[in-house]
Parts: structure tokens; C-alpha cells; sequence
């Protein structure tokens, strides 16, 4: 079993851009006439798609929305995010992403993003990056009905990798998976992938439970000891002749 894909999250992970979301989501809020209670938004919104945690955060204020009227919602989010980014010169990248993703195409493994986010969010950030062209694969929110800690999103992933470059045959457990919430974590568990923890968002020790590898920054993580112990159990699940 070789490594050949590394799937990343998105806020969290790419962008330090949480509290941008939470300011939105209170906003929204308070445009319906309802409040955000403090330390909500960790608690329902993380690791989550938007669509699903707005959603539930309305149910729970008695609010039940159709699909049309919760797409409009999340354009207003969107429409705001881009404002909120417009206003930042230089965006929030972790450091680190630039060296892991060169160490990621040097080592000629395929890339995408697997996030909740809704697809305008993430393409605009990338937009204003090189991270465009290296990104070719992404599942976002609004791709699938569920979210993490499901893991239909990383599935989808392993689908589109697999159209992108039919001779690939890539499986769940050649994929790595990089997350900051203990939802990603196990979503990418479900799809049968190994995982690496970065605490951005969630203490080293909440993720280091969860997850095969746990690091307190991009720069940390030593992509060559994960792919020999991809190569190790390769060999090891390997029958002898």
C-alpha cells in the first residue's frame, strides 16, 4: 500500500479563516433576528459543511428553511466572505502549506481538497493564490448531502482523482488525509484513510487520540516517514512466494 494522494481540508488547514466565518454566521443571524450563543459556533459549526450547520443552527432557534431559501442564505455568507477577503491583502495561508504541498508534487502524489465549505468560498481564495494550479480535484459542501464526519466526501475524492487519471486505480488507503477537527478526522477514518492531525483549530492532545499522526504545524509534518510507513505496511500486507 503506497501513498498516492494527500487530501487536504480546507479552513483549518489551507486558511486561517474561522473567525472570519464565525463573525459571518453571527451576522447572518442577527439579520434573522436570532443570536449566536457563546462558544456555538465550535461546538456545532467545526469540521461541518455550511449548509448542514446553518441549517441546524436554525432548527434549533425553530427556524425549519427549504433549499431554496438556505442556498440564498449561504450566497449572503458567501457574498460576505468575499468582502471580508477583499479587505485582506495578503490572505491567511498556514505556514508551511507552500513547502508541503512542493514536498506533496515532488514526490509526484496527486492533491485535492476535501472540504465543507461551500464550493465560491474555496475557489475564491485559491484564485488569489498559486494554490489554483495545484488543486485540480475539489469536493466542497454543496458536491455532496452529507458532511463530515461522514465519509462520502473523501469517497467522492478518490472518484474524481480516479476520472482525472483513469491509470491511477487509487484506493482510500493510498490516500493520506490532512485535518484540524476531530469530525475531518473521522470522516477520512470512515473512507479508510490514514490521518494526520494539525492543531490549528483543536489542542495537540484532543487529536493525537484520533488521528495516525498528530502535528502542531504544516512544517512539522515529515511527509518521507509517512510514506515509508505506507511502503512498510505495503510489504507487510505483501504475501511471500
Amino acid at each position: 500500500m503506497s501513498l498516492k494522494a494527500v487530501l487536504f481540508d480546507f479552513n483549518g488547514v489551507i486558511i486561517h479563516d474561522e473567525s472570519i466565518h464565525e463573525r459571518l454566521i453571527e451576522q447572518l443571524l442577527i439579520e434573522e433576528n436570532l443570536t449566536l450563543k457563546p462558544g456555538e459556533y465550535k461546538k456545532v459549526c467545526l469540521g461541518r459543511s455550511d449548509r448542514l450547520y446553518l441549517q441546524d443552527l436554525l432548527a434549533s432557534r425553530g427556524r425549519v428553511v427549504n433549499d431554496r431559501d438556505l442556498t440564498q442564505l449561504l450566497n449572503r455568507k458567501a457574498q460576505g466572505y468575499a468582502l471580508e477577503l477583499e479587505k485582506i491583502e495578503k490572505l491567511p495561508l498556514y505556514p508551511g502549506l507552500d513547502d508541503l504541498i512542493f514536498q506533496v508534487r515532488s514526490r509526484n502524489l496527486k492533491l485535492a481538497i476535501v472540504s465543507g465549505a461551500i464550493r465560491k468560498e474555496i475557489e475564491l481564495v485559491l484564485h488569489r493564490t498559486p494554490l489554483t494550479e495545484y488543486f485540480k480535484v475539489i469536493v466542497a459542501g454543496d458536491d455532496i448531502s452529507t458532511s463530515k464526519p461522514e465519509p462520502d466526501g473523501y469517497l467522492l475524492a478518490v472518484e474524481r482523482l480516479n476520472q482525472e487519471d483513469p491509470d491511477l486505480n487509487l484506493q482510500p488507503q493510498e490516500c493520506l488525509a490532512i485535518e484540524d477537527t476531530p469530525a475531518g478526522i473521522q470522516a477520512a477514518k470512515q473512507a479508510g484513510m490514514q490521518v494526520v492531525g494539525v492543531a490549528n483549530t483543536y489542542p495537540f492532545h484532543m487529536l493525537q487520540r484520533q488521528a495516525n499522526w498528530t502535528v502542531d504545524y504544516l512544517s512539522d509534518l515529515e511527509l518521507e516517514r509517512v510514506q515509508e510507513v505506507f511502503s512498510q505496511k505495503e510489504l507487510q500486507s505483501t504475501p511471500e512466494k
